[in-house]
């Protein structure tokens, strides 16, 4: 099985049509050695990994909202130095949409969408940063426009390349552990003394000093107009819920894609929220967490139930060294079967059955055969496999938008129950909340005007 056919087989049922590379300048055509002409849209902080990850393209625009973050992100590169910079990229593509082919979206989350869903309207092959969207109205729109422009898209969750994720669907469709009735998936987090997370002492928050060079409009795109107020920027917006959604928002794309792409959890019947701690005020994520989601069958495939830590919370308690490892990482899934439980890594990785003496047996009598070949692995494989896409060296990748969307979509139903408590019992088929149909407004963001964007397909 080559690349092509392997691409194919990883993203079977949720792929969209592949459009043939047209290049906008220095290209004849869809080859692999071709040059593509590439945007950034946020170029600091986690945008780094974009334009390492395409090193070797064309830069012809970069654009932060942070000026002085975004310039620093670049500034050991000679070649984005003479670059077109913007810190709106509404203004970017008005200038420059014609010298584009592709976009890589790293930005807040709450500017995912916009972003993502003007370079769609404007024909361009796009990736994006997890979670792919701030609300799931909108990662459903993006997965039609995806669709329907048949361009090459991704979500740069890197699991999704590595090795584990491949040789558990392995080792499941081999029926090592037999059917899978609950996965439990523990992380860490949020650490209020981290640079990513920081608990202010109001909120509202109050007006501070704004350095010249963020542009703070355009920071807030869509979003609800708030105050400059470093507890919000340059790394903490993902307290708020506003902006950000939470630890959800930050891991579960990793630690959850090997449970969710492996065992088809994709619909809940419903998810709840078992407990949580810290009274943070409805404005801003909480220190801890429980949540479930349950699946029914899919297929031939058993009920399932999915369960979230954060905050320190794990399943039961139990000591990480009961299953004789010596010790077991507290981050990651455990995938609870009929016969035998496995676990995977924090990024969906590095697979093993939680048993050190099943699985010492199990390599002595031999791994099932690899149906799934492996590639390079590293942070920046997901912009190095759209790249690839977009010149026609490979299919569709793993993390397209028709399963980005979906993923995302199952985190997002977990946000909500984080931010309002209780059971939501979800009509997956009609976008719908039927038990408390007060939350529907949660499901869509209100864009501030001269915001707005893909009415076509958020209709």
């Amino acid at each position: 099985m080559n690349r092509r056919e392997f691409t194919k087989n990883i993203a079977a049922g949720t792929l969209g049509a592949v459009a043939i590379p047209q290049f906008a300048i220095g290209s004849s055509g869809p080859s692999a050695n071709s040059r593509i002409n590439v945007a950034l849209i946020g170029s600091g902080n986690i945008g780094t990994q974009a334009y390492r990850g395409t090193l070797g393209e064309n830069w012809v625009a970069i654009c932060d909202a942070d000026e002085g973050l975004g310039r620093e992100g670049m500034a050991k590169h000679e070649a984005s130095q003479n670059t077109p910079f913007f810190t709106d990229f509404r203004k970017m593509f008005d200038k420059m949409a014609d010298q584009i082919d592709a976009v890589c979206v790293s930005t807040p989350d709450h500017t995912h969408f916009a972003a993502t869903m003007w370079a769609l309207e404007h024909g361009k092959h796009v990736i994006t940063q997890k979670p792919l969207t701030h609300t799931i109205a909108q990662s459903r729109a993006l997965r039609k426009a995806a669709e329907e422009k048949g361009v090459v898209t991704n979500m740069a969750n890197q699991g999704h390349t590595y090795n584990g994720i491949r040789q558990i669907r392995e080792w499941l469709e081999a029926d090592l552990i037999g059917d899978v009735y609950e996965v439990h998936s523990v992380e860490g987090g949020p650490n209020w003394e981290s640079k990513y997370f920081h608990k202010p002492e109001e909120y509202p928050l109050s007006p501070a000093y704004k350095p010249f060079y963020i542009d703070w409009q355009s920071w807030i795109g869509p979003a609800k107009e708030i105050v400059y107020n470093p507890a919000l920027h340059p790394l903490t917006w993902r307290n708020f819920w506003d902006y950000g959604t939470g630890m959800l928002g930050d891991w579960f794309c990793h630690t959850c894609d090997g449970a969710v792409w492996t065992l088809d959890l994709y619909e809940p019947e419903y998810v709840e929220l078992i407990t949580k701690g810290g009274d943070n005020g409805e404005a801003i994520i909480p220190d801890r967490s429980i949540v479930k989601w349950h699946f029914p069958a899919r297929g031939n495939k058993a009920p399932c139930d999915l369960y979230w830590y954060d905050g320190g919370m794990r399943p039961g308690n139990e000591p990480v060294d009961k299953w004789g490892w010596g010790r077991l990482p507290i981050r990651g899934s455990y995938f609870y079967g009929e016969k035998n439980t496995l676990f995977l890594d924090e990024r969906s990785n590095n697979p093993k059955l939680i048993s050190r003496e099943d699985m010492i047996d199990f390599r002595n009598s031999g791994y099932p055969a690899e149906k799934y070949p492996r590639v390079p692995q590293d942070l920046q494989q997901p912009f190095k496999e759209w790249v690839a896409a977009i010149k026609g060296d490979q299919a569709t990748p793993g993390s397209e938008f028709g399963y980005a969307s979906k993923l995302t979509e199952v985190a997002l139903l977990g946000v909500l129950a984080q931010r309002f408590g209780g059971r939501i019992e979800w009509d997956a088929r009609n976008m719908k909340i039927t038990n408390r149909p007060e939350l529907n407004q949660y499901l869509q963001d209100n864009p501030r005007k001269g915001w707005e964007v893909g009415a076509k397909y958020l209709a």
